[in-house]
C-alpha cells in the first residue's frame, strides 16, 4: 500500500522523550485526509524504547517499528526508515518532537505545489520562531558548525541539522540509497547529493522549541561532524557514490 505520508523517527534510547511526539503526530494525522504511516526505527537502544513503542502500536494502528543491532547511528537509522517507507511524501523528525507537527503542512506545501523535491525546516530563514532561545553555547556551535559546513560542502544553506526535512519518494530512494554516512552529518552528505542530483531543495521558516535535554556535546560532536563532513568530500571526489544523475532516474520501486 502506498500511502500519502512516511514519518520516519529514529530513536536510540528515547524512553523517557518519543511517547508525547508519537501522540502528538498521530492525533494530527489522524484528523487529516492523509493517508499515513509512523516508523520508528530503534537504533540498538538499551532502555525501554523498543517495549514502549510496542505498546502504543495497540492504539496507533499507523505505527510500527523497526528494530536495528546492533547501535549503527542516526543516519543508519534514518536511511533505513526512508528506504522501507511507502510514502509518496517523506518525513523524518526527530523523537524530541523540537518542531511541533502541525508546523508539517508549512513544510510540505512546496512539495505538494511541485515546486521542490526536498523541504527542509531552517531555524534561520525568514519566517522562523521559537519557543525560547537555545543556550549561548548551542548557537555559537551551531552557527560555527554551519560556517564550515557552507565554505566546504553545501554553500547556500543556512540551516543543515535541524531535524524536520521532507523528501519525494523519489529523491528519498535516490538518495538514501546510495547514502553512506551513518553518523550526525547524514544530513550533510544528503544534502551535498541532492546538489549533485539537481533535487530542486527548499528551507522553510518553522516555529521550534528547544529541548535542553539535547545530547549534542559542541566539542566532541564538531570533530565528529568535521571528520565525516571530509569523508563525504573524499567520497565525492573519488565518485563511490557512482553515476548519480542515472541513480536519479531510476524508478522508485528499485
Amino acid at each position: 500500500m502506498q500511502f500519502d505520508l512516511s514519518v520516519v523517527i529514529p530513536a536510540y534510547n528515547e524512553e523517557h522523550r518519543i511517547k508525547p511526539t508519537l501522540v502528538a503526530i498521530d492525533f494530527f494525522l489522524a484528523r487529516s485526509s492523509l493517508r499515513y504511516e509512523i516508523i520508528v526505527v530503534d537504533d540498538g537502544s538499551s532502555d525501554g524504547t523498543m517495549a514502549l513503542v510496542t505498546r502504543l502500536f495497540e492504539r496507533m494502528p499507523a505505527l510500527r517499528c523497526i528494530a536495528n543491532w546492533p547501535n549503527r547511528g542516526k543516519g543508519h537509522a534514518v536511511r533505513t526508515g526512508m528506504l522501507a517507507a511507502s510514502g509518496k511524501v517523506r518525513l523524518m523528525c526527530d523523537a524530541d518532537g523540537s518542531i511541533p507537527v502541525h508546523q508539517l503542512p508549512i513544510l510540505i506545501e512546496r512539495i505538494r505545489q511541485g515546486e521542490v523535491d526536498i523541504a527542509i525546516a531552517s531555524r534561520y530563514v525568514e519566517g522562523a520562531s521559537a519557543d525560547r532561545k537555545q543556550p549561548i553555547y548551542r548557537r555559537l556551535w551551531s552557527r560555527l558548525s554551519n560556517r564550515v559546513v557552507q565554505r566546504a560542502l553545501v554553500g547556500g544553506i543556512r540551516d543543515t541539522q535541524c531535524g524536520f526535512k521532507a523528501f519525494t519518494a523519489q529523491a528519498a530512494t535516490a538518495l538514501f540509497g546510495v547514502a553512506r554516512i551513518d553518523g550526525w552529518a547524514f544530513d550533510l552528505e544528503i544534502l551535498a547529493l541532492a546538489r549533485r542530483m539537481r533535487f530542486a531543495v527548499a528551507e522553510v521558516g518553522v516555529h521550534w522549541r528547544d529541548d535542553p535535554r539535547s545530547r549534542i556535546n559542541p566539542v566532541r560532536d564538531a570533530w565528529k561532524v568535521i571528520g565525516e563532513l571530509m569523508l563525504i568530500r573524499g567520497n565525492l571526489r573519488r565518485n563511490v557514490y557512482g553515476d548519480l544523475r542515472a541513480r536519479r532516474a531510476l524508478p522508485i520501486s528499485t
